[in-house]
């Protein structure tokens, strides 16, 4: 292992090999509070990234360093794309699931679920077909901190599917604790979601009894969830995730990010000196892996791909 490798753990099993020789992790912006739910836009070379407390989404260029995107941002969580390369967004202040048009339009595509109002929708992804997937625990709705304190409409924390031609709000997993990041396998055959049940939420503490893992589910004629299983157990509480073109899972933990194969094996750790929370791929090739961490964002270079798209 190189000296600028230093980032990486220990326990890697011919890890290192997934980053140039002289990789290093990067502190490419700092001075937020809980930062999270990093997109990148390619079309443009921005990352774009929620700092939930202060309600404001920041972006990051190589060209124009850090600035204030939206504020406030309805204390705005994960983000991504979909394939006309808008960015749909999970709010926790409004409870909704909004579109960014690339001229910067702006609309709610979701409120409620049969007549409901959402709890706090959390982390979204785009299916090819132009299907909207999203988890909804409660965080945004159970203190002031990351959302409005406010009484629960729906008893459970699902995830859902928006239909890409009515825009209806269909349930696909009712079996969850608290759902969190989700990402797709490459071939759009399995969902993988994170579930943070084992966190209560910021002051609440932990329960060892509650979950603490990622689920991979299958995906039934592409738009329902079957069999499932645990494919990794995190530490403390898994949050965000991503998936490269050859199919590994990367997963935001306390300590850092762990990569996984899809059978469950842990291949290694990137190591942060913060609490991480998300990651993405980005940058021209989408192999430099961008990681929001508490009050920063940091940056390394790999040898491997994301598969968002567009």
């Amino acid at each position: 292992m190189g000296v600028e490798q230093h980032f990486l753990s220990e326990d890697e099993r011919g890890f290192a090999g997934f980053f140039p020789e002289h990789a290093k992790l990067e502190q490419i912006a700092t001075g937020l509070v809980w930062a999270e739910g990093p997109v990148w836009l390619n079309d443009i070379q921005e990352l774009r990234f929620s700092d939930i407390p202060n309600n404001r989404m920041m972006t990051w260029s190589e060209t124009n360093g850090v600035r204030v995107f939206r504020q406030p941002s309805q204390r705005a969580n994960g983000h991504t794309l979909d394939r006309d390369g808008a960015m749909v967004s999970c709010e926790h202040g409004g409870r909704c699931v909004s579109r960014t048009g690339t001229d910067g339009a702006y609309e709610v595509l979701a409120t409620h679920w049969q007549g409901k109002r959402l709890n706090s929708p959390n982390d979204v992804v785009v299916k090819s077909d132009g299907s909207i997937w999203f988890t909804d625990p409660p965080y945004g709705i159970i203190s002031d901190y990351e959302g409005i304190r406010a009484d629960r409409e729906i008893d459970g924390n699902n995830v859902y599917r928006i239909d890409p031609d009515t825009r209806a709000v269909e349930l696909v997993a009712d079996d969850f604790d608290r759902p969190n990041g989700l990402a797709f396998s490459p071939d759009e055959s399995v969902l993988y979601i994170a579930d943070s049940g084992r966190a209560g939420g910021f002051g609440f503490g932990f329960d060892d009894t509650r979950p603490h893992h990622v689920r991979a589910l299958d995906v039934v004629d592409g738009r329902k969830l079957g069999k499932s299983r645990v494919v990794a157990v995190i530490d403390i509480v898994p949050d965000g995730l991503r998936v490269d073109t050859e199919g590994l899972l990367w997963i935001s933990a306390a300590d850092g990010v762990h990569c996984y194969t899809p059978a469950g094996e842990r291949l290694g750790r990137v190591l942060v000196p913060e609490v991480v929370a998300n990651l993405t791929f980005g940058g021209p090739s989408k192999s430099r892996l961008f990681i929001t961490a508490t009050s920063s964002v940091y940056a390394v270079e790999t040898r491997r791909q994301g598969v968002q798209a567009p």
